[in-house]
């Protein structure tokens, strides 16, 4: 039977840094925290995103969290 072991996580924040003058779409901008614990809790992750959001000058349009996991016999 596999196994599934979590080794790397990563935060992920898009923010909307305007328009597309052509098709009118959004443009993002994605800013990367690497090395986050992995034993980190949603709510912990949302805290630390508070804690950065107001640094920004653009506004928060997600949060994400990106796991890499090992995968075993």
């Amino acid at each position: 039977m596999a196994t599934a072991n979590r080794i790397d996580s990563r935060l992920q924040l898009t923010f909307e840094n305007g328009t597309d003058p052509v098709s009118g779409d959004p443009i993002y901008k994605k800013r990367s925290f690497n090395n986050v614990k992995i034993d980190a809790t949603a709510d912990q992750l949302l805290e630390i995103t508070k804690a950065l959001v107001p640094l920004q000058q653009l506004t928060l349009y997600s949060v994400k969290r990106n796991d890499t996991e090992l995968i075993t016999e």
